[in-house]
């Protein structure tokens, strides 16, 4: 056989290698019910950014994928003393595009925040910047390729490391903390009726579940789901006038949010996914959660740091339980989840702790 063939045949089969990667169905093995998942997962375009981002705002206008500010460490990492800075430029991808453009800027600097689309309207709300947390709420619209910021009520008080989700016309965000030194997580709702927003944002304060940040929202046929996320506690024995360590303590319950019935407790997750991608995504009958933190390597130093969760934590709403196996090639944390033309996309994010990625991936189930 001439070498010129051989050569030829055996670049097309990397290719085929090379776009098989992209393009992969791995079923969810585990349990009976998990087993019945296969999950295809297919990469998008990257953000624009060699470092990524962590907990931008995302969403979709007019068919068009919006993501927008986030934070990361564009001078090294943190271990480095590497400065942490926050982003307010806005990105646009068009259907069927190849590459992310710049279109704009949001009104101000902005990470850690809640993002749901609502009528071809990207509603942020919250976050925080380098000094403070907001209360500000505001709609980003892409129309004829100009960008619109849409004024809506403020919060009554700065939120960011919240989690929430739109159900029909109602907002809601739980959790989170009110400033960057907080020692306690707020174990609040609040909820915006968005057909009606000059009523203003309504509190729900007495919440059956610790308070608690970088929890896992999802919103479904009127109700909405609070999952995971991690409890703020302070040290023990501190010394008279020292300031008090916080720590994380991992949370593994979950809760379903009737506004009629009120909060009913689920079962209890199998393992801790704080931080998971946000809003979960409903899927088969069940609440399916991609990654997160679990909590296994809360003691290992950054640089020793193995990467997030591979798991794929399903919740089976007929048999009211949790399922969990191995599905995630990339995990990523602080990330938005986002449903956009029959793929739930992961954007950007943390791939391990002061790294971020600029990959978008998506999945959905076959």
């Amino acid at each position: 056989m001439p070498m010129t063939l051989i050569f030829s045949r055996v670049i097309v089969f990397g290719l085929f290698l090379s776009v098989h990667s992209w393009f992969t169905q791995q079923p969810c093995a585990g349990s009976d019910d998990a087993s019945e998942l296969s999950i295809e997962w297919r990469q998008f375009p990257s953000i624009p950014d060699r470092e990524g981002f962590a907990s931008g705002f995302s969403g979709v206008s007019h068919g068009q994928l919006i993501f927008a500010g986030g934070a990361n460490f564009p001078d090294g990492r943190p271990w480095e003393g590497g400065r942490k800075v926050w982003y307010d430029t806005v990105f646009r991808l068009k259907p069927g595009g190849n590459e992310w453009t710049r279109i704009g800027r949001l009104p101000q600097s902005l990470a850690y925040g809640v993002s749901v689309t609502w009528k071809d309207v990207v509603i942020c709300v919250g976050g925080s910047d380098a000094t403070s947390h907001s209360s500000k709420v505001f709609g980003i619209e892409v129309l004829h390729d100009e960008i619109r910021i849409k004024p809506f009520p403020d919060l009554p008080f700065p939120v960011a490391n919240a989690c929430g989700a739109v159900s029909g016309d109602v907002v809601y965000i739980a959790g989170g903390q009110t400033s960057p030194d907080s020692t306690e997580a707020l174990n609040s709702m609040l909820t915006l009726n968005l057909m009606a927003p000059e009523e203003g944002w309504k509190l729900l304060s007495t919440c059956p579940w610790t308070g608690r940040i970088l929890a896992i929202a999802g919103a479904r046929d009127g109700n909405f789901y609070l999952v995971s996320g991690a409890e703020l506690r302070t040290g023990a024995n501190q010394q008279a006038g020292a300031s008090q360590k916080v720590m994380r303590h991992y949370l593994r319950d979950a809760w379903q949010f009737d506004p009629t019935a009120g909060w009913t407790r689920m079962p209890d997750l199998p393992a801790a996914v704080v931080a998971a991608p946000s809003p979960a995504v409903f899927i088969k009958g069940g609440l399916l959660i991609p990654g997160g933190d679990d909590g296994g390597q809360i003691s290992a130093t950054p640089q020793a740091h193995q990467g997030f969760s591979r798991q794929v934590i399903y919740w089976n709403e007929q048999k009211n339980s949790w399922q969990e196996s191995v599905g995630i090639s990339h995990p990523r944390v602080t990330a938005p989840c986002v449903e956009w033309n029959g793929w739930n996309l992961i954007i950007s994010g943390e791939q391990r702790p002061g790294i971020r990625s600029p990959e978008v991936w998506g999945f959905r189930i076959r």
